[in-house]
């Protein structure tokens, strides 16, 4: 053990000027997507198709202005516009995840997210004007079973009833999942408020409102007349304001669950409190949730913001994972969750989702082959309700394998140099190893077929050693016992050589960084040494 630490040292300094040169695949993937950012902005500056650039805040402010003295409050001319506004939304939410803290201001920060909150805030107004004008013409779309043509015979009860108008938005920033606050300010003490930390909106917000029939038509001879009136869209208060002391009966509404999503278990449902800036449980009840029918019914004593809101960890820990290359810059990333199978393709500088296996059936199939860089990937997914990318509070929900940062930092930096020609998976002996080290399987893989139980290996490394070990999956306890005729080597990397092909090697040396960086950003993003 001795002469083999010996030996060790000796090359290390070799070893390490070798494993830096491979390492500037990252520095040269970093590099290229600043230089894609500025030529994105660029191609964009040259197309001059009308659309503004949501960074330059003359342009997206006179974008903002002129659509509010616009008009036209024709529903799908607004839910056309609406679709432009969500693009840019999406562009600064990219850009402010995307972007690298040395290149971004605090300001401009600042700046892109009052921008977000100002599209929304007017796509919202937009919303409510296109209701309001859709509202005005309603005695045009009223059955007419008997006759039912005077609009003042109708009370103002059934008006309520006529003109409840559900909303959905398709994209809500929480502002708190975003903030960082101290852990004294974490502690959630009422039990009707929900843990943003825990629980998260899946498959949009959805504003519930008794409105005011305004004024209709009435045609007079060749005259269409209408009273206008500038109060602009009224909502129904419910229950009425002027009677406290009245019993009201709760409202009952009925919602069917988007197909976009999907939902592991009944969604707790949220209103949001406008006083409390927070999302709460009371003043909900009778709920039934109906899965095969994709629909939910429940009772609230008061027109409300809701939400369907979803455990964060419900697919954590992982069950097992595999990591293993298909091709030339190619591989599959599968997670294997207590619902799931989630496999995941990765090709050059993008991933796509592949499949989620649920049982004997597929889900999300509205994703499935669409490739997307690794930042929207996560950003999709977690909008889908498929959530696989714990948090930095994420530690406090699911009994996670601790370990230490640094060491389950270099062992996904390592993992990505060779996932070109080296297939990576799960092994139990990870939960034996302690904080320091981490333990995967591995194998050399240059075929596109799955790996053979037999040709698994045991390996062992804590950011600055590597070695093979001697025990496999079966065995009957953990050891560090090294496998024999092998040694300790400051890497990964220098460690696989011992037993790899030169073809294998060569792939590793020839993979494009953009691969490399790809697969680096997903084993980041899942930690899979941890949440497994």
């Amino acid at each position: 053990m001795e002469k083999l630490q010996a030996k060790d040292q000796e090359r290390r300094e070799v070893e390490l000027a070798e494993l830096n040169a491979l390492e500037e695949k990252f520095v040269c993937a970093q590099r290229w997507k600043t230089e894609f950012r500025a030529y994105t902005k660029w191609e964009h500056y040259i197309a001059c198709d009308g659309s503004p650039d949501p960074t330059v805040l003359q342009e997206i402010n006179t974008f903002m202005n002129l659509w509010r003295e616009d008009q036209n409050k024709d529903i799908p001319f607004v839910m056309e516009r609406g679709e432009q506004v969500l693009n840019l939304i999406e562009k600064l939410q990219f850009l402010l995840l995307d972007t690298p803290p040395s290149e971004i201001t605090e300001k401009e920060t600042a700046q892109y997210q009052e921008t977000i909150l100002d599209l929304e805030n007017l796509l919202h107004q937009k919303y409510n004007e296109a209701t309001e004008q859709l509202l005005k013409s309603a005695i045009s779309f009223k059955g007419n079973t008997n006759g039912k043509t005077d609009i003042n015979e109708v009370t103002e009860e059934e008006t309520v009833k006529k003109s409840e108008s559900f909303d959905i938005a398709p994209e809500v920033q929480i502002l708190q999942m975003q903030e960082k606050t101290s852990e004294e300010e974490e502690m959630i003490t009422d039990e009707n408020t929900v843990d943003l930390q825990q629980f998260v909106p899946v498959g949009g917000v959805y504003h519930i409102d008794g409105l005011q029939l305004p004024p209709q038509v009435q045609q007079i001879n060749s005259w269409s007349v209408v009273e206008l009136i500038d109060s602009g869209l009224e909502a129904y208060p419910y229950p009425p304001e002027e009677s406290e002391d009245t019993t009201h009966p709760p409202i009952q509404i009925t919602l069917a669950l988007p197909d976009s999503v999907i939902f592991w278990k009944e969604p707790v449902i949220g209103r949001w409190d406008p006083a409390g800036q927070q999302w709460r449980t009371d003043g909900i009840s009778n709920v039934t949730y109906e899965k095969e029918e994709k629909n939910i019914t429940f009772e609230i004593d008061a027109f409300y913001t809701i939400a369907f809101l979803q455990d964060i960890h419900l697919n954590m820990p992982y069950q097992a994972w595999e990591l293993r290359p298909t091709s030339t810059d190619e591989a599959v990333f599968v997670i294997t969750t207590v619902f799931a199978e989630v496999q995941i393709q990765i090709k050059g500088n993008q991933c796509m989702l592949a499949a989620v296996v649920v049982g004997e059936k597929r889900a999300l199939s509205q994703l499935v082959g669409k490739w997307m860089c690794p930042i929207t990937f996560r950003r999709v997914l977690k909008k889908c309700g498929l959530n696989i990318f714990p948090e930095e509070y994420s530690y406090k929900y699911v009994c996670v394998n601790k370990k230490a940062p640094l060491t389950e930092f270099r062992a996904y930096q390592q993992m990505a140099l060779v996932a070109s020609a080296f297939a990576f998976g799960w092994s139990k002996w990870n939960l034996e190893s302690g904080q320091d080290q981490v333990v995967f399987k591995v194998s050399e893989h240059l075929k596109a077929d799955f790996v053979k139980d037999e040709d698994w290996s045991l390996y062992m490394f804590n950011g600055q050693r590597a070695q093979k070990l001697k025990i496999t999956e079966v065995s009957e306890a953990f050891s560090m016992e090294l496998e024999e005729d092998s040694e300790f080597h400051s890497s990964l990397y220098h460690m696989l050589k011992d037993f790899a092909s030169k073809a294998a090697i060569d792939k590793v040396n020839t993979a494009n960084f953009l691969f490399v960086d790809v697969v680096h950003q997903l084993l980041l993003a899942t930690r899979v040494l941890t949440y497994s």
